[in-house]
Formats: structure tokens, C-alpha cells, sequence
């Protein structure tokens, strides 16, 4: 779950403190956390779709959901997604297109191919109904310790763990630990270290959400904590020790890789020229517009086009636009490209153009194909380049071969 922003208000509930002679131990300073960290997450967490009914399948759409994801980002998200697929068999059932769609702009489209596959072996396997324990969870595709944890904590009832990355902050800074929380080795520590403590919590599905909360609410990154608002601050060694700008410790990340790409954005008469990519890699099975790598001019442009389609056309700059990915940034400049005259346009575009790009309508854009949003900055202009010149003679949803 992404990090939101500091509590408006500051915590009023009962603080831990140890003496100062006789400091607690590490395992000591996790289980005093556990009593305030429920007071606080009854008193003042957030309503959400998703908390009022804990299903095992409405956690487990909420959890993928949230992962690299703002929470009021995902609520419109959940919501449209629960309407349409209110259980595991309607999600085994639908189509990959109509799935992409309904997760179009949340990004990680791994995710929703991933679940799609999970529910289908639910299905197959479990009889509809998700196993009820994280070893059975995570045998399903997409889902690792942190997602078997939550929903086996939260719809079970079990004392798994669920540390992601806010879990790892508060924790890191509760005891001031520097061990880098980008190894695997220290979430699996963290694991093992809570695990006694949610067998003892008596909630460990709420334990694990006012976790969670806290790390999203209160104990924000960059040094930015809300420190009056933590219900485990007399815990918290960092914040005793002014280390809360140094804590947590993460490697830096390696460069990203650069990608210069043009984008052009082809419509005529109510339709754009839309192609769609691989089945594997990056953004897979999503539609785009046509591209070609390097930064080109409007005079390139329209030279290229006009050898294309074999017509006049004119072009409008759209700007420039940055999208960035996990391992890779691109950075893109738009062109709106529109055709002088349809009377003789290249039927050979296959030649020039592998990719076999077709004419969509401007509705089956916006509400059949699924364009990812890297790309928005370029979508946001369909229907809203030239529209003045005579009908074309596409034909929509044809390739252009």
C-alpha cells in the first residue's frame, strides 16, 4: 500500500514507555507495539471499500490493486472492477481484453493477467473458493508472502505476516535497525520477528492493517514522519535517537535506462490509428499508437506519413511527455498526424509498418482497448485534432494491409 500523507489530528491514546534503566529487547520492543497499535487502527482508520467487507476475494482484488498504488487512486479502481467481477468465476471467466481495460491507467498489468490465471486454478482446484492458508495462497500465480500474508490475516483470521514496504519503515525505525530493507533476507527477518508477535495480538489481521496504516499515515518516508500522531512513538528508537532521516537504509537504485521515442497520433474522421503490442514484455497485449524510436521533427514527421500513407498530411505538435517504469524512463515527443485526402492511401502498410497497425473509432479507444497511460499525455488529444477534411474511406477495426 502506498503512503498517503500525516493524520490531521494528533494521536490521544495511551503511550508505551520502558525505563530507561533496563531498555527493552528487540523482541520485547515488537510485542509493547501490538496493544497501542489496535487502539489506535480502531479509533482512526480509514473507511475503505475494501475493510467493510474482508472477504478473501475482496482482499486479495485489494491487495494486487495496492501494490505500487495510492489508495484514492484505487478506490474508482476496486469499485468498477467489483460491479463487473464480483467473484473469482466471473474473473476466470472474462475476457483478457475486457480485463486489461478495467485495469487500464493502474499500470503492472502483470497483475491482472496474474489473478486471471489464479482464479482459473481456483477454480480448477480449490472449488471457487481461495485456500485458507498463505502456503496454499502463495502456490497461486501473483501472489508472494506479502499478498498470502494479508489475505490469510485479514479473511482468516491467521497470524501470518504481511510486510511490505511500509511494514519494513515502521519496523526499521521502531527498532533502528540498518539492515537494507531492498534485501530479501531482511523482510524475511521482519517475518519471522512479527509472527510471534500476531500469534499472540489475539487480531492479527487488524495488527497487521494498523501496521500497514501507520506506515501509509503516519510513518512516512523521506524523513517526514508525523511523529505526534504515532501511537508507538515512546517505542521508537529512531525517533529517540533523531535517526529517522537515516532509517530505513536502502541500497540506491541502479540508473534507469533511457528510451527516446516519437509518438504519433493518426486520426481521420473519427478514427485513430492504433496497433497492438507483443504478447510478452513490457506493457504486453496493451494498445498504442504508432511510434518509432529517437526523437524526430515535424518536417521528419510529416515526410515519414506522407511516405506511408502515400497522401499529404499535416502535423501538430502535442509536446513532450515522461513516463517512468520500474527499469526503464522514456521520454517521448507527440505528433498529431492527419491525412490531406483519403483517396489514395497506401493499402501496403505492412511493408512499412510490421506492427499492422488498424483504424479504432474514438469510442472502441476509450472504451474497448486498453491504452496504457504512458501514454495519456498523447490520448488526451483524441477527437480533438482536425476533423475538416473530406471522409476517409477506413474502414474501423480493419488493418491497413
Amino acid at each position: 500500500m502506498k503512503e498517503e500523507g500525516c493524520t490531521e489530528n494528533l494521536y490521544g491514546g495511551l503511550q508505551v514507555y520502558e525505563d530507561a534503566a533496563r531498555p527493552f529487547s528487540r523482541e520485547e520492543r515488537l510485542r509493547k507495539i501490538a496493544g497501542p497499535l489496535l487502539h489506535w487502527f480502531r479509533a482512526s482508520a480509514r473507511v475503505l471499500p475494501w475493510r467493510t467487507d474482508p472477504t478473501p476475494y475482496h482482499v486479495w482484488v485489494s491487495e494486487i490493486m495496492l501494490q505500487q498504488t495510492r489508495v484514492e487512486a484505487v478506490k474508482p479502481y476496486y469499485s468498477r472492477f467489483m460491479e463487473r467481477l464480483p467473484g473469482i468465476r466471473e474473473l476466470a471467466e472474462a475476457q483478457e481484453e475486457e480485463l486489461l481495460k478495467l485495469w487500464e491507467g493502474l499500470g503492472y498489468y502483470s497483475r491482472v493477467r496474474n489473478m486471471k490465471k489464479a482464479a482459473e486454478q481456483v477454480l480448477e482446484n480449490w472449488g471457487g473458493e481461495l485456500p485458507g492458508s498463505a502456503a496454499g495462497l502463495q502456490k497461486l500465480p501473483g501472489i508472494g508472502s506479502y499478498t498470502a500474508g494479508a489475505i490469510a490475516s485479514i479473511a482468516f483470521g491467521l497470524p501470518e505476516p504481511a510486510v511490505d514496504g511500509n511494514v519494513l519503515r515502521v519496523i526499521s525505525r521502531i527498532t533502528a535497525s540498518r539492515a537494507d530493507i531492498g534485501e530479501a533476507s531482511t523482510k524475511k527477518a521482519m517475518e519471522q520477528e512479527l509472527r510471534p508477535v500476531l500469534e499472540n495480538c489475539g487480531q492479527p489481521g487488524d495488527l497487521n492493517q494498523a501496521l500497514m496504516e501507520l506506515g501509509a499515515t503516519v510513518c512516512l518516508p523521506n524523513g517526514a514522519p508525523c511523529c505526534d500522531s504515532c501511537p508507538v512513538s515512546g517505542l521508537c528508537l529512531a525517533k529517540r535517537q533523531n535517526l529517522t532521516e537515516e532509517i530505513p537504509v536502502k541500497a540506491p537504485k541502479k540508473p534507469r535506462k533511457i528510451e527516446e521515442k516519437t509518438i504519433f497520433l493518426v486520426e481521420w474522421d473519427g478514427a485513430v490509428l492504433v496497433q497492438k503490442r507483443p504478447e510478452k514484455g513490457l506493457l504486453a497485449s496493451l494498445y498504442e499508437f504508432p511510434w518509432k524510436a529517437g526523437k524526430m521533427t515535424d518536417k521528419d514527421t510529416k515526410e515519414q506519413w506522407q511516405a506511408i500513407l502515400g497522401v499529404p498530411v499535416s502535423v501538430n505538435p502535442l509536446g513532450e511527455a515522461k513516463h517512468i517504469f520500474t527499469h526503464i524512463e522514456w521520454r517521448m515527443t507527440g505528433y498529431a498526424v492527419v491525412p490531406e485526402s483519403a483517396d489514395h492511401i497506401r493499402p501496403e502498410l505492412g511493408e512499412v509498418l510490421p506492427e499492422a497497425p488498424f483504424w479504432a473509432s474514438e469510442s472502441e479507444v476509450r472504451e474497448r482497448y486498453s491504452v496504457p497511460s504512458a501514454l495519456r499525455t498523447y490520448a488526451k488529444w483524441i477527437g480533438k485534432v482536425k476533423k475538416d477534411k473530406p471522409r476517409s474511406c477506413y474502414s474501423a477495426g480493419k488493418q491497413l494491409l
